[in-house]
């Protein structure tokens, strides 16, 4: 470790320290820059930084971040599988929610204004884990399921959190 204040005692671990330039696609193409001197640290520059569980890519558009939830919830939803299979219908509800939901509604408001294709690559996520919860075959409509459940789909859980949020700044 490197002292970089030392009168606040403050300390930067080189193998942690990550650095990203942000920016647009055409200028982060004309800009080749390695690393970055951080005091008397060399700390290189990548392309997506992981900060509070949350994967930033350079270009700000979220798809590492909703990628890794999907790989992880997917994950979750085939481990559960088993089980699911031997419990009743709330504490399988209640088990699934608890592992699915939490992952999609973490730091989810960072998600406003991404791509739709990001936001229905989560709701494939969650309409994967209503099927697991209900047995409902795979061609089957989803929506009355997710009201019946009283889950609210991905986009309006978003904005449900941006309105909570609001609401309580006021």
């Amino acid at each position: 470790m490197v002292h970089l204040a030392t009168s606040a005692r403050l300390t930067a671990h080189c193998s942690k320290t990550q650095a990203m330039l942000l920016g647009s696609g055409r200028r982060l193409d004309k800009i080749d820059i390695r690393e970055v001197s951080i005091m008397s640290i060399r700390v290189s520059v990548d392309h997506t930084v992981r900060e509070l569980g949350v994967i930033f890519d350079s270009r700000l558009t979220m798809g590492d971040h909703v990628a890794a939830v999907c790989r992880s919830g997917y994950y979750q939803l085939h481990q559960l599988r088993p089980v699911v299979r031997s419990l009743l219908a709330d504490g399988a509800k209640a088990v699934v929610h608890a592992f699915i939901s939490c992952r999609l509604d973490y730091c989810n408001s960072l998600l406003t204004g991404v791509a739709d294709c990001l936001l229905r690559r989560l709701q494939s996520l969650q309409n994967a884990a209503v099927r697991l919860v209900t047995g409902a075959p795979r061609r089957e409509h989803i929506t009355p399921i997710l009201r019946l459940l009283h889950w609210l789909p991905v986009r309006q859980r978003l904005r449900y959190k941006l309105v909570t949020l609001s609401f309580r700044s006021l």
